[in-house]
């Protein structure tokens, strides 16, 4: 059979498809990547060997641009004639199950890995709401990434059509053997601490944008250094200066305290989590976030807010704290409790790799996701084995 694997852009498809191309040509089948053209996308195409279909896709609401780019997938899927479509993120999940649809595609699979309008206001909520139910309206199978994404979507009336999460949800899962501790990263890790310098590190691993929390990270942070002049506050990810943007406020703070030390986007993160002591993740929306999972399969406790995704991971006081999103008050406090416990941090972060592997160990979650194509496909496997 065919798969066309689709995304917005190409670092959602490397991010959470990972190496599912390669296992599904192992099991005989064909498979073609289609996202924004980019460098991701050209990346992509080198790492797993997989043919890419490059259309242009707006992530913010485009009207001209959307119907361009819906009949140029369209005539696509008319071209490719697939078997199964999978798409991921909002504008890709819209516009292309809605070509799958259009052109006949009988297994049309759509994965929220988040929601959007659940923060969203006024007549902006009600617009991401009602693309959210013609996304549903035009897949044959809906996958929320986690449990909260599956409430949100019943409660809010997106879609009656049954929602499935594979396994304790998040696509990608965590391969715990390159997230162990090797001789090599601890001596990149050690090389960052004596750069860095103080007696407690705090990372922060993301996309820097308002959504994440960085007015509440930022004032928490201010708060606590002001306290424990030793403490430190490690920052890595890129800067979105035109999607969601951090206040010029919040960007002073950053750039202007002394103990925050910026590293931007990494190609690995893996030593610069060696290096720190704890994540903290003060996001407002997610779906299920990996860092959260990369973080505790690197044996660290995590301070993350109560949202969809987080909350499924860390369990307040076992593998870190759970404090209300928008809240610099409670977060300061986790901080605070997280940098001056050495007991409680110590049984959670003994807690963290064995919670991770026993949920979300990578082939048990691939193994799962392909049990998942197989029983959606088995009507037209079957009828294409009697043609």
């Amino acid at each position: 059979m065919k798969f066309l694997l689709a995304s917005t852009v190409a670092l959602s498809l490397r991010t959470f498809y990972a190496d599912m191309p390669r296992r599904l040509r192992s099991l005989g089948h064909d498979v073609v990547a289609l996202a924004s053209p980019d460098s991701d996308l050209d990346a992509l195409a080198e790492e797993t060997q997989t043919r890419t279909l490059p259309v242009a896709m707006a992530r913010r609401i485009s009207p001209l641009a959307d119907l361009r780019a819906l009949w140029r997938l369209w005539r696509i899927m008319r071209r490719e004639r697939p078997d199964v479509v999978h798409s991921m993120t909002p504008k890709a999940g819209l516009l292309v199950m809605a070509a799958a649809r259009m052109a006949g595609v009988p297994v049309r699979i759509h994965t929220f890995t988040g929601l959007v309008f659940p923060t969203a206001r006024g007549m902006k909520r009600q617009l991401l709401k009602l693309t959210d139910t013609l996304t549903c309206a035009c897949a044959t199978y809906i996958i929320p990434e986690g449990e909260g994404v599956r409430a949100d979507l019943l409660k809010n009336g997106i879609t009656r059509k049954p929602l499935r999460v594979i396994g304790y949800g998040n696509m990608r899962g965590i391969d715990m053997l390159h997230y162990a501790r090797t001789q090599a990263i601890e001596m990149e890790a050690e090389d960052i601490r004596r750069r860095i310098g103080g007696s407690f590190i705090f990372i922060f691993a993301g996309r820097i944008v308002a959504d994440k929390g960085m007015r509440e990270l930022a004032a928490a942070f201010s708060r606590l250094y002001a306290r424990m002049p030793g403490v430190r506050l490690l920052i890595v990810g890129r800067r979105e200066d035109t999607i969601d943007p951090v206040d010029n406020e919040t960007e002073t703070a950053l750039m202007s305290c002394p103990a925050i030390h910026c590293a931007g986007e990494q190609s690995d993160v893996r030593p610069w989590m060696a290096a720190s002591d704890a994540l903290v993740f003060p996001s407002y929306r997610e779906g299920f976030p990996n860092v959260v999972l990369e973080a505790g399969a690197m044996g660290l406790p995590s301070i993350v807010t109560d949202i969809n995704g987080s909350r499924e991971i860390i369990s307040d006081g076992v593998n870190g704290f759970v404090v209300p999103p928008h809240d610099a008050d409670a977060l300061y406090h986790a901080m605070m409790r997280m940098a001056t416990d050495q007991a409680a941090r110590s049984l959670m972060a003994a807690a963290a790799r064995p919670h991770i592997r026993a949920h979300w160990e990578q082939e048990e979650l691939r193994r799962r996701q392909l049990d998942f194509y197989k029983a959606a496909t088995e009507a037209i496997l079957h009828k294409k084995t009697h043609l």
